[in-house]
């Protein structure tokens, strides 16, 4: 048998994924996202409908573009044959997404398949195609545990009401748009606990003070190419600063790997750029901080 050639089935199911990773990464370069980034909501959990197993490695970033691309609210897939056994039918029409299933097969030791498949065993890639539950008809998935309304923190809920910027729950991810001078936020429920919920709301309202009618705030002529990491490390330092000014715990959120590269760049390149962040990020908390009915006072 001849080794593997770039035009096999097993080549062909890497080409697939890689290049749907690579179009994601591209596609979400301009806002510093890639397809790893997630809210936490239950399209990040992509589990088997069948086997209720969670999709793992390059299968769960397959699964995560495929759910962004077509904003699916599920992370339940399952293959056409899985969802027709539970009685449910994947309507005409609708595109499938590719994961792979790895298996270990023996091989005997006077095989002669190439170095991909010498030794006792190997390992070998096959593909599927799987549906999202948005794509099929019939199924009534079960009640799933979310974070009840009632675990809101009232006090910190009114400390970002007092900023007067609009906000607005059920978007896919979380994000400022400084164009609208508006936050957008994933239901409440999507979040693991309600400090996230807010360590992420407070992030996005940080972003809002830099506008040009609040504290004018622009990195882009001393830090030019790491301007935008800087906002970030900004508005990261801001949202820990309150956070801590609240007594609410501040857990790493789920997109930091989004800026760990850049971060350390600009950090490295200029030793007083983590100085000037926490400058304006104490000048963000203050604002914050100005705008509350009665502002406490806190020490330098």
């Amino acid at each position: 048998m001849s080794r593997t050639h770039p035009s096999t089935p097993r080549a062909d199911v890497y080409s697939r994924i890689t290049h749907e990773i690579v179009s994601a990464i591209e596609s979400g370069a301009g806002n510093w996202r890639m397809p790893w980034h997630h809210d936490g909501a239950a399209t990040a959990r992509a589990q088997n409908v069948a086997s209720r197993r969670r999709y793992r490695g390059v299968n769960v970033l397959a699964l995560w573009i495929a759910a962004r691309a077509s904003s699916y609210s599920s992370g339940l897939w399952g293959t056409y044959r899985q969802w027709a056994a539970l009685g449910a039918q994947v309507r005409k029409g609708e595109r499938g997404t590719t994961v792979v299933l790895w298996k270990q097969v023996a091989s005997p030791a006077s095989d002669d398949h190439g170095d991909d498949q010498a030794g006792p065993a190997c390992m070998f890639a096959r593909a599927f195609t799987v549906f999202n539950l948005a794509q099929v008809e019939g199924y009534e998935p079960l009640p799933v545990a979310v974070l009840p309304e009632s675990e809101r923190l009232a006090h910190a809920e009114a400390f970002v009401a007092a900023l007067k910027v609009p906000v607005t729950e059920g978007a896919y991810d979380a994000h400022y748009r400084i164009d609208l001078d508006h936050i957008f936020m994933p239901h409440f429920s999507s979040f693991r606990d309600a400090s996230a919920h807010m360590a992420t709301l407070l992030h996005e309202a940080a972003h809002a003070t830099g506008a040009r009618h609040r504290l004018d705030r622009n990195f882009s002529a001393r830090f030019k190419r790491d301007s935008l990491a800087m906002e970030e490390i900004c508005a990261e330092l801001t949202a820990s600063f309150v956070l801590a000014d609240l007594g609410i715990a501040h857990h790493p959120r789920a997109d930091h790997s989004a800026y760990v590269a850049s971060w350390l760049r600009v950090l490295k390149d200029d030793h007083r750029a983590i100085f000037s962040a926490a400058s304006k990020a104490q000048a963000a908390a203050d604002w914050m901080h100005a705008q509350q009915p009665q502002p406490e006072e806190f020490a330098a």
